[in-house]
Formats: structure tokens, C-alpha cells, sequence
């Protein structure tokens, strides 16, 4: 039988330690919850790839294109088959034109990085200690003390492609290995305005002639696009929704009071 002494000086079970509370949108705010195996951290999506940006703009500027255009000639008085033809070439001319600026931009971007990584890749190789120096006074310049920012500067000069990387994101503010792609860039301008710009013609092809329905199923789209766009961004639904409808408005509002004047002076 166990006495009270004995009793006393076993160490009692440790308890469980409380973990710290978490917001309940945690998972949410970062995109996905930790990955398998990991007991903490989050994991960022990619910003690389070059599509976001051609994405975004390219269904926004489809929409607020073509709504605009069926606006100024619907303004103007024209039938519905000269909306159509003008909506089919407004949408075909704008995502090539889209295409063509997106691939010839990335590309134009790309062809400059990389004449600036030979650029640094002829200093690290002809003048490796001043580019040690000065790569030792980036470090410096974040809070390193010298000396270690010296050791340091020397010891990532052994390894010639990873002191190339880290001197072009100092000095450019890229990483020349995660450019973006001219092509997916190309690619998303090119079908993302093709689908923004068919949005304001659907009532048309399918037999209505009504502008009103034209432009209440463009500002559904723009109010719609706009907050998912905020959302995946991480801001609010309402404000980019509202944004984007306002601006989509206002395009669709000028264009249809210039047809509506050019209709009146040549009618």
C-alpha cells in the first residue's frame, strides 16, 4: 500500500499545454490550412505566374469594352444587326490586341532581366571581391553586424549561381529564375477579354434586342467579377463589387450619351 509520503512525491501527470487560440478565419486568410506533416506554418499561392494581372484586366477590359461599344451604337439608334457585328469585332480586335500587348510586354520584360543578370553574371565572374563588398554592404544595410556580413558576402561567393540570385534580387527586386510567362500571359488576356466582352452580347445572339437587358446582365458580371477579384485578393466582396460597377457605369453611361449626340447630328 502506497503512503501519503509516498503519495506526495510522485510527480503528478504534466497537463496537457492549452494551445493558443486561433482566429476562426485563419485557414481561410492564407488560402489553405498547414499542409500534411507540418505541425505549423501557412502556405503562400503562387504570384509568379504571370496570369492574375492579364486575367483580371483582360475579362474587365472585355466587359467594359464591349458594353461601352453596344452602348454608343445602341445610343445611336443602330438595329440589332449592326450591335452584333459591332460587339463580335469589338470582342475579336480587343483580345487579340490584348494578347498580342500582353506576350510583346512580359516578353519585353523578360529579355530586359535577363540582359541585366549577364550583366551581373560578367561582375561576379571579373570582379569578385567588389561585388563580395558590396553585396557585404546590402546585409549591413538590413542590420548585420560587419564582420559577420563579410563572412557571410564570402561564403555565398563559393557558390557562384546562388550569390548570382541573391545579387539580382538586391539589386533588380526579381528572381530571374520565376519570371513570368509571356505565353500564359498571352493566353490568359486572350480568353479572359473574349469572355468579358461576350457577356454584354448575349442577349442579342440569342435574339433580344433589348439594351437594357445588356446592360443589366454587364453590371451583374462587373458587380460579380469585382468582388471576386477583392476576394481573392483578400479585401472585401462589396467594396471591389461596387468599385467595378461604378466604374463599368460610368464607361457604359459616357458612350451611350456620345451615341445618342453623334446619332442626333448625323440623323
Amino acid at each position: 500500500m502506497t503512503s501519503a509520503e509516498d503519495q506526495k512525491g510522485t510527480t503528478p501527470p504534466a497537463k496537457p499545454q492549452a494551445q493558443p487560440a486561433r482566429h476562426p478565419d485563419a485557414r481561410r486568410r492564407v488560402g489553405v490550412g498547414p499542409r500534411p506533416g507540418e505541425a505549423h506554418g501557412h502556405y503562400h499561392r503562387d504570384v509568379s505566374g504571370g496570369w492574375l494581372r492579364p486575367a483580371v484586366f483582360g475579362a474587365m477590359d472585355g466587359l467594359v469594352t464591349n458594353v461601352s461599344l453596344i452602348s454608343g451604337v445602341g445610343g445611336g439608334g443602330a438595329n440589332h444587326h449592326t450591335i452584333v457585328l459591332t460587339g463580335l469585332a469589338g470582342l475579336a480586335a480587343g483580345a487579340f490586341s490584348m494578347a498580342t500587348g500582353e506576350y510583346v510586354s512580359v516578353s519585353s520584360q523578360n529579355e530586359l532581366v535577363a540582359a541585366e543578370v549577364t550583366k551581373e553574371r560578367y561582375e561576379l565572374e571579373h570582379n569578385p571581391e567588389s561585388e563580395a563588398r558590396e553585396l557585404a554592404a546590402v546585409f549591413r544595410r538590413r542590420g548585420v553586424d560587419a564582420e559577420l556580413a563579410e563572412r557571410v558576402a564570402r561564403q555565398v561567393a563559393k557558390r557562384p549561381e546562388e550569390a548570382l540570385s541573391m545579387h539580382v534580387r538586391e539589386e533588380l527586386g526579381v528572381d530571374h529564375h520565376e519570371l513570368p510567362s509571356p505565353y500564359v500571359a498571352a493566353g490568359a488576356s486572350l480568353v479572359t477579354f473574349a469572355v468579358g466582352a461576350l457577356i454584354p452580347l448575349l442577349p442579342y445572339l440569342v435574339g433580344f434586342s433589348s439594351l437594357v437587358g445588356a446592360l443589366v446582365l454587364a453590371a451583374i458580371a462587373a458587380f460579380i467579377g469585382g468582388g471576386t477579384v477583392a476576394r481573392i485578393t483578400d479585401r472585401p466582396f462589396l467594396r471591389g463589387a461596387v468599385r467595378q460597377l461604378l466604374l463599368a457605369g460610368v464607361a457604359a453611361g459616357l458612350t451611350y450619351a456620345i451615341g445618342i449626340a453623334v446619332g442626333a447630328a448625323i440623323g
